[in-house]
């Protein structure tokens, strides 16, 4: 009787947890809306680099293969992983095509060139996946893979960190998208945890540790920002 009621209340924890990550990581997907209102607006991409749209590009990898992770096909009782990361990859698609329209033709050709090549590395996955019988395997090769992409994107706030020290300014790193980090990785290191789920729990408890960091680096240095802060930057998690 008791270890039932620890499973559904567990389960329960786990859910609100899920719920609340996919509330919080609206956050991050909005964060971008403001640069292209404003790269619509002039149709230009204007002094913007283009590293962080091929983040996003690789973003748009990471958000498929999670969401696949979080199948039925794969891992059971997950589908607020599939959840968050499809709308996530619908964002970035919007994002990545709305900054394709709007930078020169001959470069059009190479975004558009690496966008074939993330759906097709992911075809290639789900297919080579479904072909593992083993349902246990699959989902530890899928998950294992998931985790790696998910850790590896943590490369960008990492940039941003050294930026900010750097130039003892956060006028790069919005204070809010820092809020949202910490919040969306929380909540799935909590669901990950709930569900014993370390393809889960260890890269947002990474991503938890980061926005952590972030939101003491914009406490200890927003006194001597300089201006206001800038649109220009994407970061992908």
């Amino acid at each position: 009787m008791v270890s039932l009621v620890l499973s559904q209340t567990l389960e329960i924890c786990k859910d609100v947890a899920g719920i609340a990550g996919n509330i919080f990581a609206f956050g991050l997907f909005l964060s971008p809306i403001p640069t292209f209102r404003r790269v619509i607006r002039n149709q230009s991409t204007e002094q913007f680099s283009g590293l962080p749209y091929y983040s996003n590009i690789y973003g748009l990898l990471n958000y498929l293969i999670c969401a696949w992770y979080g199948t039925p096909l794969i891992s059971p009782d997950n589908l607020l992983v599939t959840t968050v990361n499809s709308v996530g990859a619908v964002f970035q698609l919007a994002y990545i095509v709305l900054f394709v329209m709007s930078i020169e033709k001959e470069k059009k050709f190479r975004m558009l060139g690496w966008i074939l090549t993330v759906f097709g590395l992911f075809s290639i996955i789900v297919i080579g996946s479904l072909l593992i019988l083993d349902l246990q395997i699959r989902r530890i090769i899928i998950g294992s893979l998931s985790c790696a992409s998910l850790i590896s994107m943590f490369a960008s706030p990492l940039f941003i960190i050294n930026l900010v020290i750097r130039t003892r300014s956060v006028e790069f790193m919005p204070f809010y998208l820092s809020l949202s980090t910490f919040l969306m990785s929380a909540s799935f290191f909590l669901y990950g945890t709930f569900s014993f789920d370390p393809f889960i729990y260890v890269p947002n408890g990474i991503g938890m540790v980061l926005g952590v960091v972030q939101l003491l680096l914009f406490a200890y240095y927003r006194n001597s920002s300089r201006g206001d802060f800038t649109e220009g930057f994407i970061v992908s998690y």
